[in-house]
């Protein structure tokens, strides 16, 4: 899934990992290899899960990139 922002695409790699009742989610981004992690309750939908990963992911690289 690509994703683009202010300073062009970004490739974004998404794993899913059940754990319980429950999904780890880890968005990644290829470019810099930031990592985003959130859990979430297997009844939401996949879709819901990549947007919440996908939102602390754009986050964390906001914070990267300020911290340059």
């Amino acid at each position: 899934m690509s994703e683009a922002d202010g300073r062009g695409e970004h490739r974004v790699l998404f794993e899913f990992t059940r754990v319980g009742s429950q999904y780890r989610v880890a968005a990644i981004d290829s470019d810099s290899g930031v990592e985003a992690i959130i859990i979430a309750p297997a009844t939401a939908s996949q879709v819901q899960m990549q947007k919440i990963a996908l939102a602390k992911l754009k986050r964390m690289l906001e914070k990267h990139g300020s911290d340059s």
